[in-house]
């Protein structure tokens, strides 16, 4: 099965060329689609200097910045493979999980694959103990309005049979894409899986982007989509 990376990136010059490498590392022969969500810290000149004279990726870019969901939604619908995969610029995802999060598409019949930050036995970086409980939140109330029983609804490590994301509307141009797409998706009878991986999180200082404003909107967006959507 031919294989699509998107890589939604937004001010992230210090990352970008190491997820990269990285992901070719892992995935050579992946179709790799790298969406600039209107960056201003240098990350574009990197894009247009280095990265598109190198042949090595498709490189897409917003006029204005738009957040996660809409770079994501740009990528979704340029992507070609028969599995599509988000990986975030940040280095917070490993791509050694790669084979993990798609063997369940190619060999079990998933539409839809998780790589969960809280299962498994891959290393965890400690970092905010209210983030995590938001987190936790938040997959419970998903879970109640989907009956899923999921334990990551908000990882950002996420693989899919094109032919099922292809087939929603997102609308969310932030991070409420997470929930949205959930929701959606268990609406179609998508047939979910989750894996667990290892997780590197970034602090605030380091360059995260979520903050408590994107947990009140992602409440607002679970019942939304469950209810009216």
């Amino acid at each position: 099965m031919k294989l699509s990376i998107i890589i939604p990136c937004f001010n992230e010059k210090k990352t970008i060329e190491t997820i990269l490498a990285r992901v070719r590392e892992q995935a050579p022969d992946a179709e790799i689609i790298i969406v600039d969500d209107c960056s201003v810290d240098g990350t574009r000149d990197i894009l247009r200097d280095k990265i598109v004279p190198q042949n090595v990726a498709k490189v897409f870019y917003h006029d204005k910045n738009q957040g996660k969901g809409a770079a994501c939604n740009t990528g979704f619908q340029k992507a070609t493979g028969d599995i599509v995969l988000i990986q975030d610029a940040d280095l917070e995802y490993d791509p050694v999980h790669y084979p993990e999060l798609i063997a369940p598409i190619e060999k079990m019949g998933a539409d839809v694959v998780y790589g969960s930050r809280f299962m498994g036995s891959g290393a965890h970086r400690v970092v905010y103990f209210w983030h995590y409980m938001g987190n936790a939140f938040l997959t419970l109330l998903s879970n109640m309005f989907t009956n899923l029983n999921l334990t990551d609804m908000e990882t950002g490590y996420k693989a899919f049979r094109r032919e099922v994301i292809q087939s929603i509307t997102i609308e969310e141009k932030r991070f409420g894409f997470e929930p949205e797409i959930t929701s959606k998706l268990a609406k179609k009878r998508a047939v979910f899986y989750e894996i667990g991986i290892s997780y590197h999180g970034r602090t605030y200082d380091q360059g995260k982007k979520i903050g408590w404003k994107d947990g009140v909107r992602a409440i607002y967006v679970i019942v939304k989509y469950n209810l009216f959507g």
